[in-house]
């Protein structure tokens, strides 16, 4: 493999000559071209990850996720790669594993790479995280989740909730089971949730009762085979797609029939729900876009232009085979 050394020995200059090069520094014409044309000649290829960590201004984005097996960021990842490259940004992914702790040191050794800006996937915002982002000398966008006073790109999950209330009312629905998460999660375990409630609380013929399980299809799956054998309700609202699919296939393990013996939906749109029989309906959330919008952000960001602390991206109802109308009785 070649070397900056080799480059160096080949254009009879010192190595700190050809790293002025690749860093756009000070070279006279003749020595540039000098060492253009062994460049060319080499085949040689600079390490960009070590060049941006001595430079003062690098040209990588750091990114948080909070866990690896996540449709959602899989696609919000996607965005983030496809902008940044042409934007001509490396990108340093850190995971958390949905542990506060890590994100916490996740988010100093990304300062200590000297990253132009971070990008987090949050999950939830405790006062730690708070006094550490405060304290950052670099950019830092929230993504997924509104932080006050920090720059952040959400998605409309109250108005998601909302959706798929005002849907299934048309449906005729009046007996529902809403199945939450925990409400560390603002977006997801508080605000999908009050959109749908609160479209409902004013019907006084509607009933509404909410459980709570957790994001892993395993432990919703588990609370579904028990769920199911006692419930009343015509119409289940699961707060992820990941969380109506465990229910789909514990309502068939029972021998339930989607959506003859009630109506099923999620939330995010991910293929998984038009994978399965019946297909689920659900509110697809644009997460490729919301990547795209987080780099052109923290790219303002990072050269100081003026952006609004908030921005909201919009959803759709998608409806699909596992929800119909009630007949009239």
């Amino acid at each position: 493999m070649v070397t900056i050394n080799d480059i160096a020995k080949k254009a009879g200059v010192a190595k700190s000559t050809v790293s002025r090069y690749l860093n756009n520094g000070s070279v006279s014409q003749k020595t540039r071209e000098k060492i253009e044309k062994i460049i060319k000649e080499t085949g040689y290829t600079p390490n960009t990850y070590a060049q941006s960590l001595k430079a003062e201004k690098t040209n990588m984005i750091g990114v948080i996720i909070p866990r690896l097996n996540s449709a959602s960021t899989n696609e919000v990842l996607e965005g983030i790669d496809a902008t940044a490259r042409k934007a001509g940004y490396q990108l340093v992914i850190t995971n958390s594993n949905q542990e506060n702790a890590r994100e916490l040191e996740n988010i100093q050794t990304l300062q200590r790479q000297k990253v132009a800006g971070i990008i987090m996937l949050t999950r939830e915002i405790t006062s730690a995280h708070r006094e550490l982002i405060n304290k950052l000398q670099i950019p830092f966008l929230s993504i997924g989740q509104k932080v006050e006073a920090v720059h952040s790109i959400i998605h409309q999950d109250y108005e998601a909730g909302q959706k798929i209330a005002e849907y299934a009312l048309e449906l005729g629905h009046k007996d529902f089971l809403y199945i939450g998460v925990p409400e560390y999660d603002q977006a997801v375990g508080v605000e999908r949730k009050n959109g749908f409630l609160d479209t409902l609380k004013d019907r006084e013929e509607v009933q509404v009762n909410v459980i709570e399980t957790e994001f892993s299809r395993k432990v919703a799956y588990k609370k579904a085979l028990t769920l199911l054998s006692e419930m009343t309700a015509s119409y289940i609202a699961c707060a992820t797609d990941n969380i109506a699919v465990a229910f789909l296939k514990a309502a068939s393990e029972l021998g339930y029939s989607v959506p003859e013996d009630f109506s099923l939906s999620g939330f995010g749109g991910y293929d998984s729900t038009s994978f399965v029989t019946p297909t689920i309906t659900t509110v697809d959330y644009p997460y490729q876009a919301l990547g795209e919008e987080a780099v052109e952000t923290i790219q303002k960001l990072i050269n100081h232009e003026t952006v609004p602390l908030l921005k909201e991206l919009p959803n759709k109802l998608a409806t699909k085979q596992s929800t119909k109308q009630m007949k009239e009785s």
